[in-house]
Parts: C-alpha cells; sequence; structure tokens
C-alpha cells in the first residue's frame, strides 16, 4: 500500500511539474491542480493510513495505534476547499488575459516558427 501512494504521489508531482514548465496557461492551471493533489495525499499518508479505525480516542483504550490521526484528514479537507476556489479564481482570470490579449500563452506571445 506505502509503495503505491509513493508512486502515486511521485507521478502527480512529476507530472504537475512537467505541466507547470508548457508555455499554454490551462496546462499551468492543470499542473498546479495536480500538484496540489500530490501535496494532499502526501498530508493525508502522514496520518498513518489505516482502514476501519475511528478517529476519535477513547478513553478506556488508550493504545494510540488504534485509532486514525484526525489532523491530516481535516488538513486535507480544508486544502481541497481552498485549491478548488483556487482553480476557479485562475479559470477567471485565464479567461480574462485571453480576452485581453488574444492568446493563452504564459507570456503573452505566440511561438516563433
Amino acid at each position: 500500500m506505502e509503495l503505491v501512494l509513493s508512486l502515486a504521489i511521485g507521478v502527480l508531482a512529476g507530472s504537475g511539474v512537467w505541466l507547470l514548465l508548457r508555455p499554454r496557461t490551462f496546462q499551468v492551471i492543470i499542473g498546479l491542480s495536480m500538484i496540489s493533489y500530490a501535496v494532499n495525499l502526501f498530508i493525508f499518508s502522514m496520518g498513518r493510513v489505516v482502514l476501519g479505525v475511528p478517529p476519535v480516542i477513547d478513553p478506556d483504550m488508550a493504545d494510540p495505534t488504534l485509532y486514525a490521526d484526525p489532523l491530516p484528514q481535516a488538513l486535507v479537507l480544508t486544502a481541497i476547499v481552498i485549491a478548488f476556489a483556487t482553480t476557479a479564481l485562475f479559470l477567471v482570470i485565464l479567461l480574462a488575459s485571453r480576452g485581453f490579449s488574444g492568446t493563452d500563452h504564459v507570456d503573452g506571445r505566440e511561438a516563433q516558427k
């Protein structure tokens, strides 16, 4: 499970960085989204990936290995909401920039051929 999760984080982060370096603004936005997904998976994996355990500690059973850590889950949920709002803002800025400049290149110029 840890190997699959590590590979998924690496592939998402690598693909996101590659898309960030592309010349078109939509590819940059998708790259930022992929990097945010990779960071969310990383934060979530830091909270011990355990299936079927409760997130709240029972005072009668003090063994912390029997419980999931709720803090990374709350952080990832908050990060998902913030990433969604940021992506929507980036899309509005992309459309406005394309309307003003007539191109969707990051630097505002078409590539020379």
